[in-house]
């Protein structure tokens, strides 16, 4: 499987790819920088802004712009040509405690955004994370939907939207759940495990859906992409050339490519160069159009 290196991009942290098929380009983020970039597809060439907060999370605005995960709660964000970036709170969440961001998060297939919670210290070992769900006109603070999480991840919708998967990547848990999905009122239940992740190599992180309802998971720490049919089974797996992917999304003109972000750790540079860049692979199927958040 041919991996090609699209960006030389050394995040910190990067995450939450979004394809935009009207500017043939990729969207992405670098949390504790609170980078947002854009890679033109056509040109090569990349733009970047800076949020006011660590950036989490994204989800294209129906108005234009985008609809953010940052530390505190929801933002609307609007990148200028400038380089300036146009930053509006749209309702806090309400943290168990002040040391706290958002982590992974999207919209559901009706365009309702979601985004889970975290503790910034890992190693607290602290299960204070919660999933939220934001519509327009919500005020703050948001309840959380979810709660009792270390590091919620892995959030992902099938292809109907009747499903919704979760996953807590923190090394004590590595599991991945599957919801019922009630499209009109947003709400999960019947929550099951899809996968024990602690089976198989790597934490689970950032995932995407594919056409055909596969769900593929980066499986942090083994430098490995895992496809999951919708009955849990390992259908295959992708090697990527660094130890910590992060998020996966599938984009490019046909949709048959799959985008990964990756972070770049303090140390193993000799070994990991190309450790917080952004690659691009065909997996051999299609994926689906990420939804934008609507209002």
């Amino acid at each position: 499987m041919h991996v090609e290196l699209i960006v030389d991009a050394r995040n910190a942290v990067g995450e939450s790819p979004v394809w935009v098929p009207e500017e043939n380009a990729l969207y992405w983020v670098d949390i504790p920088a609170g980078g947002l970039q854009r890679w033109n597809a056509d040109t090569g060439h990349v733009d970047a802004w800076t949020a006011p907060q660590m950036l989490a999370c994204l989800a294209r605005h129906r108005d234009g712009g985008w609809v953010a995960g940052m530390e505190t709660g929801f933002f609307r964000l609007r990148p200028n040509n400038d380089g300036s970036l146009d930053s509006e709170p749209l309702a806090d969440v309400g943290h168990a405690r002040p040391d706290m961001r958002l982590n992974d998060g999207r919209c559901d297939r009706q365009g309702r955004f979601w985004a889970g919670s975290m503790v910034l210290n890992m190693g607290a070992n602290a299960a204070n994370g919660a999933l939220y769900r934001y519509s327009a006109g919500q005020h703050a603070p948001i309840a959380a939907q979810l709660d009792g999480f270390i590091v919620p991840n892995g959030l992902a919708f099938s292809p109907d939207g009747k499903t919704m998967y979760l996953s807590d990547s923190h090394p004590l848990i590595q599991q991945i759940w599957a919801f019922d999905y009630d499209i009109d009122s947003g709400t999960p239940s019947n929550r099951r495990l899809f996968v024990d992740m602690n089976q198989f190599p790597g934490r689970p992180d950032g995932a995407a859906v594919d056409a055909d309802g596969g769900y593929w998971i980066c499986a942090n720490d083994a430098g490995l992409i895992h496809r999951f049919t919708p009955d849990g089974r390992l259908d295959r797996s992708l090697e990527v050339p660094v130890k910590k992917p992060t998020m996966c999304a599938f984009g490019g003109s046909r949709m048959d490519t799959l985008f990964v972000t990756s972070i770049r750790p303090g140390d193993d540079h000799d070994e990991q160069s190309l450790a917080g860049g952004v690659f691009a692979l065909n997996p051999g199927v299609k994926g689906l159009a990420e939804p934008v958040f609507n209002p």
